[in-house]
């Protein structure tokens, strides 16, 4: 019911207002039935974003740290996300994926809207990552279509560490849905995953025109902080006194 509240009452109109949204393509997202719309995680803004815009209420996996916070605040951050539409999901452990699949599925069984970002994590630079093959685990057991989404302008509206977002217009768009019947009884194949991950991340990149990087996200964000700490505790030494 809040889900309702937030979307056409409180924080829909407001993010409308601030962002001024473009919608294109949005017939391509089915009005019934399950159904996984896979898109670019540029900002954190992305959460509610889409939910706004959509006619439909669509649920998306979110890292469990956003329910888990101490105090008031913690509470009432958790209590918004699940308000929001979010589902935590523990991605620490060995387990973290299939956490994530089990809970997807779940989602879809009920015939709903599932959201997924298959970066699994935000890009910190702009660019479009390798897709994490969950995204395709999951369309495949569920036999659901996949719609391609590419947030556009989002990144530039609300980076990395900036907590208020600049009042810019954005453009959500949306592709044709993807079809992946062919790969029936393959979801256990990991070729299969691949392939899949790699036709939505494709199309999502057609959609966006972002910089493609056959690389994760989160490896590359984790390389360039430890090469900055690095580089920042070379300057911080002490030179040796010349003899």
């Amino acid at each position: 019911m809040f889900y309702y509240v937030l979307k056409y009452v409180l924080l829909g109109p407001l993010l409308r207002l601030m962002f001024r949204p473009r919608i294109e393509g949005l017939e391509h997202v089915p009005d019934t039935g399950a159904a996984i719309v896979a898109g670019n995680h540029l900002s954190f803004s992305d959460h509610f974003l889409m939910p706004a815009i959509l006619k439909r209420r669509i649920t998306f996996l979110a890292k469990a740290e956003y329910f888990t916070g101490p105090g008031l605040k913690g509470r009432l951050t958790a209590f918004f996300f699940r308000s929001a539409g979010q589902i935590p999901v523990d991605r620490s452990g060995k387990e973290a994926g299939q956490n994530a699949i089990r809970e997807g599925l779940g989602v879809l069984r009920k015939g709903e809207l599932l959201g997924i970002y298959p970066e699994g994590t935000r890009s910190h630079d702009g660019r479009l990552y390798k897709g994490k093959v969950g995204v395709a685990a999951m369309a495949l057991k569920a036999g659901v279509p996949v719609v391609p989404c590419a947030m556009i302008g989002t990144f530039e509206a609300q980076p990395p560490g900036q907590k208020i977002p600049s009042l810019r217009p954005i453009t959500i768009r949306f592709g044709k849905p993807l079809d992946f019947s062919r790969y029936a009884g393959m979801d256990n194949e990991k070729a299969a995953l691949r392939a899949v991950t790699d036709e939505i991340m494709y199309s999502i990149l057609e959609l966006s025109g972002q910089e493609y990087v056959d690389r994760y996200a989160a490896v590359v964000k984790a390389e360039e902080q430890e090469a900055a700490k690095a580089e920042k505790k070379g300057k911080k030494s002490p030179r040796m006194p010349l003899s």
